[in-house]
């Protein structure tokens, strides 16, 4: 086998059996998931992808390594805008707490299909017509502007949301109480459930963030070694994340800037790509300092739109 072969062998084995440790060890069905069990399965998943870049450091080399932890710290990041609509989903359908985790992993793994469809294509189309990567230069470079700029007032409304209007018209959905089940029957008549209806939004949700992180990821590395597993790791930490920060993502408030500068960067060095190499280690180095002095300065300033007492 070679090196490739082997790293995608193990890494199947290693998200197998994790995910096996993650649902049997620390979730149960119906129960809150408290800050400490959040704590410690962040700590699991951050630690099973060091771990990761360590065995790909030695089986793949040092370049693929650092593409791989650049790679899952881009979607690491992005994933903080999935965390804050997953409030405002969750919020606005009123969902019980213990149907959380639940939720959240049943549309955490329909992202991860959907991901892979799009990581697919992406491989291809590249393959066959390498300028695509100027495109996604371009994206990367129009969009990090533009989430730089964005408005406080630019808030998610989930009645707006396509998958919110398209069931609630051409299926049947009710949004009567159903004791956590995401079907009923009634009146001899199957109906989804609002959680059903979250899963989807959540699942289609992160779809669309997908199409902001994918090709940041490409334009980091265009080995599907990298792409795969960077985008799964960060995917399936999504969850331990989520219950870690729910209750402090308005804290960061300038962490927004911070990915935004990272996207103008990783655009300008796709679109820069024919003149000038830029090392692998100076894009790691970036996204660093950006995300970390994004927090920093998120936890030592406080916007003006927010009243005193709520920074």
């Amino acid at each position: 086998m070679t090196p490739i072969q082997w790293t995608y062998l193990i890494f199947g084995i290693v998200i197998v059996l994790a995910l096996v440790f993650d649902l049997g060890l620390f979730s149960k069905k119906n129960t809150k998931t408290t800050l400490k069990t959040a704590f410690w399965q962040s700590i699991f998943w951050i630690g099973l992808a060091v771990l990761f870049f360590g065995f790909m450091w030695f089986e793949d080399g040092s370049e693929t390594a650092i593409n791989f932890m650049s790679a899952y710290l881009m979607e690491k990041s992005l994933s903080m805008d999935n965390i804050f609509v997953f409030i405002l989903i969750f919020s606005f359908f009123k969902i019980g707490e213990e149907h959380y985790s639940r939720v959240l992993l049943i549309g955490i793994l329909m992202a991860l299909v959907f991901r892979a469809v799009f990581i697919s294509v992406g491989v291809v189309l590249i393959s066959r017509f390498h300028w695509i990567l100027y495109i996604f230069g371009v994206f990367l470079l129009y969009t990090g502007i533009k989430m730089f700029t964005a408005k406080v007032s630019d808030e998610f409304n989930p009645e707006e949301n396509i998958v919110y209007r398209f069931m609630n018209k051409y299926l049947r959905v009710t949004h009567e109480e159903a004791n956590g089940k995401f079907v009923i029957r009634k009146n001899n008549k199957v109906y989804l459930t609002t959680l059903s209806l979250v899963v989807a939004m959540l699942a289609v949700t992160d779809v669309i963030f997908a199409l902001d992180s994918i090709p940041a990821v490409f334009a980091i590395s265009q080995q599907p070694v990298v792409v795969y597993t960077s985008n799964i790791f960060a995917v399936l930490g999504l969850r331990s994340l989520f219950f870690l920060l729910r209750g402090a993502v308005d804290k960061f408030d300038y962490l927004p800037q911070g990915i935004a500068i990272v996207l103008i960067f990783i655009g300008l060095k796709m679109l820069a790509e024919y003149f000038i190499h830029i090392p692998v280690y100076v894009s790691l180095i970036v996204i660093i300092l950006c995300l970390g002095g994004a927090i920093w300065y998120s936890l030592h300033h406080q916007k003006k739109e927010l009243p005193e007492g709520k920074a």
